[in-house]
């Protein structure tokens, strides 16, 4: 059979796949919250950063790395899983696809991936059964930015986000469970990939398709507020990236991450120098994080020879003398359903009432949470905010996002065919957030008429979403 024609097979029987999966996904509210649940009782996993940087000395490799370079005569995944149960984690999560592009597991969608290298050995394949044969439970990391592919910034195209599904539904049909996806390089500063740019409704409906009870995380803490959940089922914090948990107030259920080692990846420097203190790792971060909700994923990166350095080891098994309890939650705190879908208020042209210099109202609907339109003190009438969608849309809800300290109230109207029609919506309130979920309306502009507790109004972000339910 010609390339072209394995190609042509390949698309259609993901096709035919996809309309299976998505008639009969089960994906429910009520599995949602179970799987979120379960993850958070989870309590402490060992994340594994291994692929092309492992020989590199970087933890972002060269895009075009000779496979010549990926040898690990000594790949030992069982070793990795009796590491992970010596220090009493419940789960691993591998990378099976970092920033540069090199995919560990047997794909049919590009030929730089692991297979053609000297090592020829599905990773994740080993990964997986290493895990589960040890009672452990297995996650994957996967990132959408892919320099090797050309999946960056201002060149994206329709067939690389066709890409990123089919390998995203090569993980979640080829290995089993999968109790929870890592996304990364999506929505951040450093990536500069948009949610609009790859979709992530139509990736996050594609995974609950194929999996309803995996999760999807989306390391992108550093952009949105901790007060509810955006683009992800779990709040993700990188501490190694200045991302902390607040233990006293979180109410989400989370996840932190940070490297044992002075990395993600390994280096030839490792195994001659100390790990962080592990205990100060379980006293300060594991236990107190468990106590907030907060599930903690502690990063051993194995060696070119597919190892974990001893040093590592030994750490480990000092860890597990020190940590012995997973959490036991019955139930979370109240919390909404993720937001998930196109933002349609975004960067859209908008109106105010009088606002504060260099405060414009813009800065309300500019994917910037650092930014806020603020309303001037001297305001005698009423202070209103609004959005012009420019044709007729359909949507269902209306998130807002208020400055700190700055709580108001507020009264939704939309316009219809010149007319104005209130919207009959309560807010549930989270933090800063009030989240406005409605039967769907269809109109050209969005009014939000405001009653600030305090002399201004401070509002960060205004959403509007047509969501899927």
């Amino acid at each position: 059979m010609s390339k072209i024609s394995q190609t042509l097979l390949y698309g259609l029987c993901y096709l035919l796949l996809s309309n299976i999966v998505y008639a009969q996904s089960n994906f429910s509210k009520k599995v949602l919250e179970q799987s979120q649940l379960d993850f958070v009782n989870l309590g402490f996993g060992m994340f594994i950063h291994y692929g092309m940087p492992t020989f590199m000395e970087q933890d972002w490799s060269d895009p075009n790395a000779p496979l010549e370079l990926f040898k690990s005569p000594k790949l030992n995944a069982g070793q990795w899983a009796k590491a992970a149960k010596s220090a009493n984690m419940t789960y691993g999560c591998l990378t099976t696809k970092h920033h540069s592009g090199f995919p560990i597991w047997n794909t049919k969608t590009t030929d730089y991936n692991v297979m053609n290298t000297p090592l020829h050995r599905d990773v994740v394949k080993e990964f997986t059964e290493a895990f589960r044969k040890n009672g452990l439970r297995v996650m994957l990391y996967y990132s959408i930015l892919d320099i090797h592919q050309g999946i960056r910034p201002h060149t994206i195209t329709k067939t690389h986000i066709q890409l990123i599904k089919d390998q995203l539904t090569e993980l979640l049909t080829q290995y089993g469970e999968i109790d929870a996806l890592v996304i990364d390089g999506w929505d951040a500063p450093w990536s500069r990939i948009s949610y609009d740019d790859v979709p992530f409704d139509d990736i996050y409906y594609l995974v609950k398709s194929l999996q309803p009870k995996c999760l999807l995380m989306d390391l992108n803490s550093a952009k949105y507020p901790g007060d509810a959940l955006f683009y992800t089922d779990i709040k993700s914090y990188e501490q190694g990236a200045g991302q902390f948990i607040s233990k006293e107030h979180n109410k989400l259920p989370a996840m932190a991450c940070l490297p044992l080692q002075q990395s993600w990846f390994w280096k030839t420097s490792f195994p001659t120098t100390p790990v962080k203190d592990v205990k100060e790792l379980v006293e300060k971060f594991v236990i107190p994080y468990n106590d907030a909700y907060c599930n903690f994923m502690l990063n051993v990166a194995p060696n070119s020879d597919g190892l974990m350095d001893q040093n590592a080891l030994e750490a480990l098994k000092t860890i597990g003398a020190l940590y012995k309890k997973t959490p036991n939650y019955k139930a979370l705190p109240s919390y909404q359903a993720p937001i998930v879908d196109h933002n349609i208020a975004r960067q859209l042209p908008s109106n105010s009432s009088w606002g504060e210099d260099m405060s414009i109202m813009d800065f309300a609907n500019d994917d910037n949470f650092g930014s806020a339109w603020v309303s001037n003190p001297s305001t005698k009438g009423e202070i209103w905010y609004e959005l012009d969608f420019e044709r007729s849309k359909n949507f269902n809800s209306v998130v807002i996002t208020e400055g700190k300290d700055n709580p108001s109230a507020y009264s939704l109207s939309y316009l219809k065919d010149g007319k104005w029609t209130p919207l009959a919506a309560s807010p549930i309130i989270q933090g800063r957030i009030k989240i406005f979920r409605f039967e769907e309306v269809l109109g050209q502009k969005l009014r939000l008429s405001i009653r600030p507790e305090k002399e201004r109004v401070v509002l960060n972000e205004v959403g509007v979403y047509q969501e899927r339910r």
